[in-house]
């Protein structure tokens, strides 16, 4: 069992979070965990990427080679396009439909209209969900949701991990943010492509 998955999106969007708790889930199930990020212009606004590594065998590279991810998650629309060409053949493509335009932004159906080229995708408007969830912060965790189903880890793992991730921050933190899984993850199952 191997899961290689390519997160991206733009600073301060929660990458690193879901990759932080996919990791925690993964080892709490007895996986190997290799995760590698780069940070654009290492503050928010800037480009971030992380390549997330789950297997039970060893694991011997933090990156994933061009066309060979399993999982592209991008939780803005461009960089979607960007790391479009990670995945692999028979691979999935998430993408959140909410562009964060902090540049000069390309006309956003055309960019969507890209996207619909992939025959195994999910795109959908995370913040819109986040929002109804109680938290337009919590858009990361509707991402994280419909990557769930994609995952090779039990089914109630990724909630255990949330809860543990986000506990510090209060019960009402850790609720919203469930909330959020659950939609995503609603969305994601419930698509057919």
């Amino acid at each position: 069992m191997k899961n290689d998955i390519i997160l991206a999106g733009v600073g301060g969007q929660g990458i690193l979070t879901i990759a932080a708790v996919v990791g925690r889930a993964a080892m709490a199930a007895g996986l190997n965990v290799k995760q590698s990020e780069v940070h654009g212009m290492a503050q928010r606004g800037g480009a971030v990427l992380a390549h997330l590594r789950l297997s039970d065998e060893p694991i011997y590279s933090d990156l994933i080679r061009e066309g060979a991810a399993d999982v592209l998650l991008a939780v803005e629309p461009m960089e979607a396009l960007r790391h479009a060409n990670m995945v692999a053949p028979d691979g999935v493509l998430l993408s959140n439909s909410v562009p964060v335009t902090n540049i000069e932004y390309p006309d956003l159906d055309e960019v969507i209209a890209q996207l619909e080229f992939f025959p195994r995708r999910v795109v959908l408007d995370a913040d819109a969900m986040a929002r109804e969830a109680g938290s337009a912060r919590a858009m990361n965790m509707v991402m994280l949701g419909a990557l769930s189903p994609f995952l090779a880890v039990d089914e109630d793992a990724l909630p255990e991990a949330i809860r543990l991730s986000f506990e510090r921050k209060g019960e009402e933190v850790v609720e919203t943010n469930l909330l959020a899984y659950d939609a995503g993850r609603a969305a994601s199952i419930n698509l057919v492509y």
